[in-house]
């Protein structure tokens, strides 16, 4: 049962100070947790001079070594594993595109503690027990699909476990049930968005809220689908190593998303020297899991590029919050010297009116020079055919990539439907330097 009107749970308002004695005790539980019980973890904290008594306040995880996706391949399957098999409940993994997956398991309190989250989030932005919720997630290994389905069910919500692609199936039902709430990601809402256009749906839906995460996007692509579907969207932020989404998401305020500081604990630190950055500096995100039984990682290092918000929320809750997600840190294009991230092209696509939902960006080599063209949709309302037309924006595109990122790009104007449409995350870049 929620805890009020406004908070599904009490520890959403809990005084700073209680909230981080909460940490400290919890993070003195982890650590011992895996220390008596994952051998990689004991030799590697024995390694850096560590034993569980030596955390005596919140700072002293910085003599803690991290913990890298390179571990979960070295110990796979079961390596990292604090509870014997029996114990676990259930099992995900990561895609496993590049080697291993990862491999994830939860005890039921994990499980428990990951649906009581994950409906914390959904709560926050206005899910309740009178909303139809079409989850339109991979329900097979990814956690995107029962992680969430679970949390708005625990609300309450009719849950309609559509899963991906079939989107003209995904339109009609959800002219048909009355869906309120969507969940997948941006790439794939921007999708149904086109084929409700196409079946002439669109202003039949029902829709007032919708969630959309696991993959970087840019604001003007949140106006573009508050636009469209005429609903409020929120950024949700997870991954399969912390249980799976809800790590962290945006409030109705959609000034940062709150990360669940009872459950997470948080650093920002410098992707090339490890160390912490100052306050309010963008950084890599380090978390470690406080309250996890089956896979309690330490200082993980998550590859994805943020920072604190240190002002307080309006809202009421004391969890503190991270700027959405500007990148991954291996999602980086270094095109001659300048670092780029797929989400500063995206950002500068959606505010062009003429530009569609689509885009690829295609990196090669001639000779020692890096090449990057920008291949973007245009609306069919713009794409005339005529030469003047397509000049004149294709130079503003080049103009307005060339402010963002201060790189020169060569765009390519192509039709609506010429770009593979995404049914998960989506494929932004085609780097065929590494085909060289």
């Amino acid at each position: 049962m929620p805890y009020s009107d406004v908070y599904w749970q009490k520890e959403e308002i809990m005084p700073k100070k209680e909230l981080e004695e909460l940490q400290l005790k919890r993070l003195k539980w982890v650590v011992k947790h895996a220390y008596d019980n994952v051998e990689f973890f004991r030799r590697r904290l024995k390694g850096a001079g560590v034993r569980p008594d030596d955390i005596k306040r919140l700072e002293d995880i910085t003599r803690i070594p991290f913990t890298t996706k390179d571990h979960f391949r070295e110990n796979y399957p079961f390596g990292l594993f604090a509870v014997p098999k029996d114990e676990l409940v259930r099992l995900h993994t990561s895609s496993g595109t590049s080697g291993k997956p990862k491999v994830v398991g939860y005890t039921s309190n994990d499980l428990e503690n990951w649906i009581n989250i994950v409906a914390r989030c959904l709560y926050m932005v206005g899910v309740r027990k009178s909303d139809v919720f079409q989850n339109m997630a991979n329900y097979a290994f990814f956690t995107g699909g029962l992680g969430i389905h679970d949390g708005a069910e625990r609300i309450g919500a009719m849950v309609i476990p559509s899963g991906v692609g079939n989107t003209k199936r995904q339109v009609e039902s959800m002219v048909d049930f009355g869906t309120t709430v969507i969940h997948s990601t941006p790439s794939y809402a921007l999708h149904v968005k086109e084929v409700a256009e196409e079946l002439g749906l669109a202003d039949k839906l029902s829709l007032r809220i919708g969630c959309f995460g696991a993959e970087p996007w840019s604001q003007n692509t949140r106006k573009r689908l508050e636009n469209a579907f005429n609903i409020k969207a929120y950024d949700s932020y997870g991954l399969s190593e912390m249980n799976g989404p809800g790590v962290a998401f945006e409030c109705t305020e959609q000034n940062g998303l709150h990360i669940w500081a009872d459950h997470y604990l948080t650093e920002i630190i410098d992707p090339e020297t490890g160390e912490q950055v100052n306050e309010g500096e963008k950084g890599e995100l380090v978390i470690t899991p406080l309250t996890k039984e089956a896979l309690p990682l330490l200082r993980y290092r998550t590859g994805d590029i943020t920072y604190i918000l240190d002002d307080e929320c309006s809202c009421g809750r004391t969890h503190p919050k991270i700027h959405r997600i500007i990148g991954r840190s291996d999602d980086m294009i270094v095109v001659r010297g300048i670092n780029v991230f797929p989400s500063q092209i995206e950002h500068v696509l959606m505010r062009i009116p003429e530009v569609g939902d689509h885009f690829l960006v295609v990196i090669t080599r001639t000779g020692s020079l890096d090449e990057i063209t920008v291949k973007v949709e245009m609306r069919d309302e713009v794409f005339t055919g005529e030469l003047s037309d397509l000049q004149r924006i294709q130079q503003k595109v080049q103009s307005a990539l060339h402010k963002e990122l201060g790189l020169r790009t060569n765009v390519e104007l192509v039709e609506k439907g010429t770009l593979e449409r995404s049914k998960g995350k989506a494929r932004r870049v085609l780097d065929l330097r590494k085909e060289l």
